[in-house]
């Protein structure tokens, strides 16, 4: 058996002190390792939230201008076909509507055209005769007409009535300069106004145009 050696036993027991220190690291660094954990998760979480929220932001800005751009077929998809029915009927009722409108203006327009093109037509017609009516009337006033001729006066006088053409210019009748065109002047004693006292051409006029005034020479009172 070996002999027992206290020095040797002494030396390889480990230091106090040093033992100490090892103790108090492991104890620091077991402490600090759950607090580290504990900030990297934290920081972690911070991140993930901000990142929630900036992507929150971003899908309701753009949820706001889709909503704005398609606001109206977003409504209309949500009509049930018995609306989309009415709505589009709606529409063709509509336009139909304003065609209707246009084209009775157009044929308004149309017609007074037509009207005015007929009127001067037949004025133009009219004038060009107004020298042969003129004689007609004067064979009329101071010689006497065959029947063939009476008849054919008859039936040029019928013809301008068909077309609206009136004569107008009668002896006694009130002087009015609007449709008279006064050649003459004779005083009369007995006249109270001035009147028409020979109807020298008649007038004619087609509804309320004067075509040609009717000249006439006036009795004038004589005061």
């Amino acid at each position: 058996m070996a002999e027992f050696n206290k020095d040797d036993y002494l030396n390889d027991l480990p230091d106090a002190d040093q033992a100490a220190d090892q103790s108090a690291a492991a104890d620091q660094a077991a402490s600090s390792a759950p607090a580290d954990a504990g900030a990297a998760s934290a920081a972690a979480s911070a991140a993930d939230t901000a990142g929630a929220a900036d992507a929150g932001a971003d899908t309701a800005a753009t949820a706001d201008s889709a909503g704005a751009g398609d606001g109206e077929g977003a409504s209309e998809d949500t009509l049930t076909p018995l609306g989309k029915a009415k709505k589009e009927a709606a529409e063709y009722l509509e336009a139909l509507q304003r065609e209707r409108a246009e084209f009775i203006n157009f044929r308004n327009r149309a017609q007074k055209e037509q009207e005015r093109f007929r009127q001067h037509g037949i004025t133009d017609v009219l004038t060009a005769l107004l020298p042969a009516l003129d004689d007609i009337d004067r064979i009329r006033q101071h010689s006497e007409m065959d029947d063939s001729f009476k008849a054919v006066a008859a039936k040029i006088d019928k013809a301008f009535e068909k077309f609206g053409v009136e004569k107008f210019g009668e002896q006694g009748e009130d002087f009015d300069p609007t449709k008279h065109d006064a050649i003459l002047h004779k005083p009369d004693a007995s006249a109270e106004k001035e009147t028409v006292d020979t109807v020298v051409e008649a007038g004619y006029r087609i509804g309320d145009r004067v075509i040609r005034a009717a000249r006439v020479v006036v009795a004038s009172p004589q005061n």
